[in-house]
């Protein structure tokens, strides 16, 4: 097989040719040589680093991230593996509490909108609005 060019390698990975640029200038993904009048060309050890790129973004882990990672590659460095993806647990369980208390923030202050009736003040508004300071005129 000649390779791939840039295109088809977006389009076997399933990311546009930007996404491909963007990867080789964070140094994610190599840059082949050009040959002399000639097109770059890609092989299928770059389509299995970018759907690893893809995959290790879809499960939360940043570029940064996937990028220490990538140099972990060689199967001999697990534990260090480990150590980041045990970071990022521990981000992921800490925004789940996040999102969960203002589920229940937001939960109450849906209630208390139901409940109202009439012209009075939203109470969703009011809980949201710093109280004004009072001047001493």
């Amino acid at each position: 097989m000649q390779g791939l060019t840039i295109s088809k390698l977006a389009q076997e990975a399933g990311v546009n040719v930007e996404t491909i640029r963007f990867y080789q200038r964070r140094g994610l993904l190599a840059e082949p040589d050009k040959p002399l009048r000639g097109i770059r060309r890609y092989g299928q050890a770059d389509v299995a680093r970018l759907l690893f790129i893809k995959a290790a973004q879809r499960i939360g882990f940043t570029l940064d991230e996937v990028a220490q990672l990538l140099q972990l590659d060689d199967g001999t460095q697990c534990s260090d593996a480990r150590t980041i993806a045990e970071r990022k647990l521990a981000d992921v369980r800490k925004r789940l509490a996040d999102l969960q208390r203002i589920e229940g923030v937001l939960t109450q202050l849906v209630g208390r909108c139901a409940r109202r009736r009439g012209k009075v003040r939203c109470p969703l508004i009011d809980a949201l609005q710093p109280p004004l300071a009072h001047d001493g005129a």
